[in-house]
């Protein structure tokens, strides 16, 4: 063991990745069951939430690197649970939107994701969980 490196057990790059394991294990069953992956329902959730928008828009609110997205829009395209249309005003540019399809997935699966995500804030009581948040959402914002 090294005085450099704290224990595993204090890391916080090892610590984000068990707390991430923690709650997409039971996400992951579910999203097995309605037949998309992680990266699609991250995307899927942002249209729902958030409405049409650019593909760049959506890489960053869903947390992909475009590249990614691309071949995601397309699977999702391929499953009718988006569509494409030109942007109005620049014609090189898309818009992307959500289907019925995708809202479909999205309204069959809400009961057991809002169950999931009060199993967590429960255990963790709602003043942690908040805390929890936005300590993340700190993190998120600190200057690189």
């Amino acid at each position: 063991m090294t005085r450099d490196l704290p224990n595993t057990s204090r890391s916080l790059p090892i610590a984000l990745l068990r707390a991430r394991e923690r709650v997409m294990g039971p996400i992951r069953n579910m999203l097995a069951d309605a037949g998309v992956t992680e990266q699609q329902w991250r995307v899927l959730r942002v249209l729902k939430e958030e409405g049409p928008q650019e593909p760049t828009h959506i890489a960053d609110r869903s947390c992909l690197l475009l590249p990614s997205l691309t071949r995601i829009l397309q699977k999702l395209e391929a499953k009718d649970l988006i569509r494409r249309r030109v942007h109005p005003e620049d014609k090189r540019r898309q818009i992307i939107d959500i289907t019925a399809k995708g809202e479909k997935i999205i309204q069959d699966n809400m009961q057991v994701t809002l169950r999931l995500a009060e199993d967590i804030k429960t255990q963790l009581g709602p003043g942690r969980h908040e805390a929890l948040l936005d300590l993340l959402n700190d993190l998120h914002d600190l200057k690189t």
